[in-house]
Formats: C-alpha cells, sequence, structure tokens
C-alpha cells in the first residue's frame, strides 16, 4: 500500500515536470521566433533614419515605431533592456535594410557606422550666395542648385513663404549636417531654425512695433551689414527707428553693396548712390523690399528692441565702431573726423 503511494507521487512529479519543461519550451519559442525573425517593412529599403545626439531610448524606439520598421515599442524595448542599451545607441543616421530582426536591429543600433557628421558654421549677415559657397566647400552641395531652391516658387511654397527669395530667412548659426545631407534639407532646416526663433514673445513685439516678419528680417539685415561690434546693434537700430519714424531715407550703406555684390563688395562709390532700385535706401525711403543678407540672433533682437535715443546719424570712427550723433552739422564734424583718419592711413 504505501509503495503503491510512492509510485503514484513519483507518477504526478513526472507530470508536473513535463507540464513546466513544455510552458518553458513553449515560451522560449515564442522568444526566438518574436526577437529573432525578421520585420519586414513594406516602403522602399533602405529606410534613412536621424538620431540626433541625446536621443532617449524611449525616442529612438517612437522613431522606429513611427517608420513602421519595427511593428511593437514593447519588444524592442524589452531587448533594449536585456542589451542595457539605454546609454550604448550612437547618435547619427542609418540606413536600415528590410527584414531585420529585433535583436540585429538593436546589434546596427549599437555597433553599427553611423554616417558621420560634418560641422557647418554660417556667419551672421552672410549673402545668399556666401551661403551656398560655403555648402559646396564643406559638403560638396551643387551651389547653382542652392541658388536656385532659393528662388523656386514651389520650394518657397512649400516652406510658406511668400516671398521671392530665400534670403533673410535662413538662420545663420553652426550646424552639423551628415555628409550625405542634399540642398533640400539643408534649406529647410536653416529656415525650421528660423521660424523657432520668433517665440510668441518676438511675435507679439512685433505687432507692437507695427511691423511684419519680412520688415524686421529686412531691418535686421541692415544692421547686421552695417557692424560687427554686436554692442552697436542696438544704437544702429535706434538711428533707424528713429529716421523711419520721421520718413527719411535710411541712406544704409549695406543696401546699396547688396546692389554691387557682384562687383565689388565694399567700397560704395557715388554712381552707385543713384542706381535706380528699391533696394537703394539713398534713393528710396524706407525699408527696402527684402532683406538683403540673412541675419543672426543678436540683429534680430536689435530691430525688435532698439536703444532709444535721439541719434539720425553715425559714421564710421576707424576702428571698428562708429561715432554716433543727433543733428546733421554733428554728423559732418564727425565725418571729416573719418575722412581725417583716412588720409592718415593712407
Amino acid at each position: 500500500m504505501i509503495e503503491l503511494q510512492k509510485s503514484n507521487k513519483q507518477i504526478i512529479t513526472r507530470n508536473q515536470l513535463l507540464i513546466v519543461v513544455s510552458f518553458f519550451a513553449f515560451v522560449l519559442a515564442i522568444l526566438l521566433f518574436t526577437f529573432f525573425s525578421p520585420n519586414h517593412y513594406k516602403q522602399a529599403e533602405p529606410v534613412e533614419i536621424d538620431i540626433p545626439l541625446g536621443s532617449t531610448l524611449t525616442q529612438v524606439v517612437d522613431t522606429l515605431y513611427s517608420r513602421a520598421i519595427i511593428p511593437s515599442k514593447v519588444n524592442m524595448k524589452i531587448i533594449a533592456y536585456l542589451y542595457g542599451a539605454e546609454k550604448k545607441v550612437r547618435a547619427g543616421r542609418y540606413n536600415i535594410p528590410n527584414d531585420l530582426s529585433y535583436i540585429k536591429l538593436m546589434e546596427l543600433l549599437i555597433e553599427g557606422s553611423p554616417m558621420s557628421q560634418i560641422l557647418v558654421t554660417l556667419p551672421e549677415g552672410i549673402w545668399q550666395s556666401e551661403v551656398a559657397q560655403i555648402l559646396h566647400r564643406n559638403l560638396n552641395i551643387d551651389s547653382a542648385k542652392v541658388m536656385e531652391l532659393s528662388k523656386s516658387k514651389s520650394f518657397l511654397n512649400y516652406l510658406n513663404l511668400d516671398v521671392n527669395n530665400l534670403e533673410g530667412y535662413l538662420l545663420p548659426e553652426s550646424y552639423y549636417f551628415y555628409s550625405n545631407t542634399n540642398a533640400e534639407e539643408i534649406l529647410r532646416k536653416l529656415k525650421q531654425e528660423m521660424d523657432k526663433f520668433f517665440t510668441p514673445r518676438l511675435e507679439a513685439r512685433m505687432k507692437e512695433l507695427k511691423m511684419t516678419k519680412n520688415q524686421i528680417l529686412t531691418l535686421a539685415s541692415i544692421i547686421d551689414g552695417e557692424s560687427n561690434l554686436v554692442s552697436e546693434f542696438k544704437t544702429i537700430s535706434g538711428v533707424y527707428h528713429n529716421r523711419l519714424k520721421k520718413g527719411m531715407a535710411l541712406q544704409a550703406d549695406p543696401t546699396v553693396q547688396y546692389l554691387i555684390r557682384d562687383k565689388r563688395k565694399n567700397r560704395v562709390l557715388k554712381k552707385d548712390l543713384l542706381i535706380n532700385s528699391k533696394f537703394n535706401t539713398y534713393k528710396y525711403t524706407g525699408l527696402p523690399p527684402a532683406p538683403i543678407n540673412n541675419p543672426g540672433k543678436d540683429a534680430i533682437m536689435a530691430a525688435l528692441y532698439p536703444e532709444k535715443t535721439d541719434y539720425l546719424f553715425f559714421v564710421a570712427n576707424g576702428n571698428g565702431g562708429h561715432m554716433f550723433s543727433k543733428t546733421l552739422n554733428e554728423h559732418e564734424q564727425n565725418v571729416s573726423k573719418y575722412r581725417q583718419w583716412r588720409r592718415n592711413q593712407n
């Protein structure tokens, strides 16, 4: 009787063991199928994705899911957890081939070689033609393509711009671009950065001044063209705001330099002041119809927040800055000082 009971206990134990083993084998099979099976996407391959520097694991997984590269966020996060990938995924641009399993995809993001990035700096107050030259020099972008897109009505409409040229709407900064970046992508990014800079607070300030974005950028471009000293920007802005209020011609040399930029970059002759163009602020009052360069943040802020003074004139002081004056008589005296300085240099 006792031996029979022992035998029954052994039979039950074997059955339980079989159930447990079968369960774990089933779970293992599911795991192997889930994480080692290829994930197929239906779009053209390879899919290009960008992982910006500082991206969190959740952001990376969200990107993969939104681009339909993976069918499940949870499965990808499980694999990422097993790999300890929170700080291992490398930033960069990846070409994701089709039919990668979760395992292979995670290994690609951890051990793969993303496309390199190149640092490109666009100085403040830069002309569009100079933007094209810098992009060609650093990224081998066709400069003619950049200039073509800058005036392309279809591309400008795509960027939601009702203007004739992109000049003035691209924010000069230092940017990292991938080596395979194209002209459209670069110009779109530069324009988006300019849009981001105009916060609701700055938009409200424009309304206070009763000025449009185009007018602010145009004034900022003139300020950026007048001086290399940021400390002077708001004072120069104050002069131009004062002249605009009084209906005086701005008489800004940078606007004339813009007209002769293909002939002479810096030197303005008396005959140039007679050029019949709305951009010639010696001949026409008010602001030019559009920006004359791509102004930087400091110049834009100066255009929005001018220094409150009674200055109406300024002229170079020979030391990289300017002398400001309230009356024409004072201005003429400062001009004489500057001319004397130039004669002494010669």
